[in-house]
């Protein structure tokens, strides 16, 4: 029998405090924004990781990465939920709407950019396997838009090192996305 976690108040919503199933609304939920990167619904804590699959919406406003471009050993996958996104991949510009789906097999070079006129919320997902390989290429076309580096490295630490790090709120167009209506918290 599996126990039912412990989810604990933060300062941005609910997230688990220990291990086992649970049920959380996606406006309850624990929220970190990054100037940068946009926002993020992890759906987890320090102290309840999901070993097995990451998932987490992501919201970014236009111009907005979710990350640094890059390719890893394991797959991910995205789902554009609202709003519009550019999917920077293999060294290709590819512009997304709202219930686009894109699957990036292990070592696809790809990130999401913010585009149109408003937040764009994306479901994201991918594989955790412990000590999995991840790289950070140099592209010319994710440095334009703000999501490259330039000097590749294998490290996220040396990729994200002139980055803050995200503060646990919720973003400040909150009001703007889907699940905000009828919200109290």
């Amino acid at each position: 029998m599996v126990d039912e976690a412990r989810l604990e108040s933060y300062e941005s919503g609910l997230a688990p405090k220990t291990e086992g199933w649970f049920v959380v609304n996606v406006r309850d939920a624990a929220w970190d924004t990054h100037d940068v990167f946009g926002s993020s619904c992890m759906f987890e804590s320090r102290d309840a990781e999901f070993a097995d699959l990451g998932i987490r919406i992501c919201t970014l406003l236009p111009g907005q990465p979710n990350g640094l471009y890059h390719g890893e050993d394991t797959q991910e996958n995205f789902l554009v939920l609202a709003g519009e996104c550019l999917l920077l991949v293999e060294g290709q510009k590819r512009p997304l709407r709202t219930w686009d789906f894109v699957h990036c097999p292990p070592h696809t070079e790809h990130i999401l950019v913010g585009a149109g006129q408003g937040p764009c919320v994306v479901l994201l997902t991918g594989n955790r396997r412990e000590g999995r390989p991840i790289f950070y290429p140099v592209s010319e076309l994710a440095l334009r838009h703000g999501a490259g580096v330039e000097v590749e490295t294998p490290s996220p630490r040396e990729a994200y090192a002139g980055y803050a790090d995200e503060t646990l709120e919720r973003p400040e167009y909150w009001d703007e996305l889907p699940w905000a209506a009828g919200s109290e918290s």
